[in-house]
């Protein structure tokens, strides 16, 4: 079981260099590794004949640092708790107006598809990181797993997409651009960030755990609401 986990583990990083290393070099949106790698996972899964369950139980030490790695976040946050107590206001009103806003366009978005049941419930809290999806999914009824797959999807679209957002729309500003990723495209959003600098990085952290916490309350408050107009 040990050479499994390793192994699984190894495999999982090594892909994820190479994207990395293709990206870097092409910077190209479509090399992006979070789009490039799955796919080449999905590729060797299918190849070695190897359920999905079976890999996520051999490569579940890199799904256990997920935790750790959202917690580290707060080190920049408080390294700047002093320009975010200024603008407090502005992220407050601005993440809780994206947190509701990427339930209604997930919920909505799911009507016009003709998607419902558990699918329709997984899906609503695609816009917040991982972790914390997870646990809102279980309290709200949905499927885990697939909670995580349309957090995968939301975080690559918005991690591919949302640098040329910024450069069409001419946003400037540090904080408007961490904002924007962190609730938007959350932990791959806040990489993304972290490219531009420790400021947009540190924004986009706390978009990112405020959407998640919001998502959460959304969870015994506006979800249900939804719930109850399509039940």
């Amino acid at each position: 079981m040990l050479i499994e986990l390793m192994l699984a583990t190894l495999i999982t990083y090594l892909v994820y260099k190479f994207g990395k290393f293709a990206y870097r070099k092409h910077a190209f949106p479509l090399l992006h590794p979070l789009l490039v790698c799955p796919i080449i996972l999905i590729g060797l899964i299918r190849l070695f004949d190897i359920s999905a369950s079976e890999y996520m139980e051999h490569s579940r030490l890199l799904t256990h640092m997920l935790g750790p790695a959202t917690v580290a976040f707060a080190v920049p946050i408080y390294k700047h708790a002093g320009l975010i107590k200024k603008y407090t206001a502005e992220i407050f009103f601005s993440v809780t107006a994206g947190s509701v806003a990427a339930i209604l366009t997930s919920f909505f978005l799911a009507l016009w598809v003709h998607i419902n049941g558990d699918w329709i419930i997984s899906i609503l809290p695609r816009s917040i990181t991982t972790p914390i999806a997870i646990e809102v999914s279980k309290e709200i009824g949905g499927l885990p797993a697939l909670t995580t797959v349309f957090v995968i999807i939301t975080g690559i679209i918005g991690g591919i997409i949302g640098p040329s957002i910024i450069k069409w729309m001419s946003i400037k500003t540090p904080i408007a651009k961490g904002l924007m990723l962190g609730m938007a495209a959350h932990g791959v959003g806040t990489s993304k960030a972290m490219e531009y600098g420790e400021l947009e990085g540190t924004f986009s952290s706390l978009s990112m755990i405020l959407a998640g916490f919001l998502t959460l309350l959304w969870g015994y408050s506006l979800i249900p609401v939804l719930l109850r107009f399509i039940s």
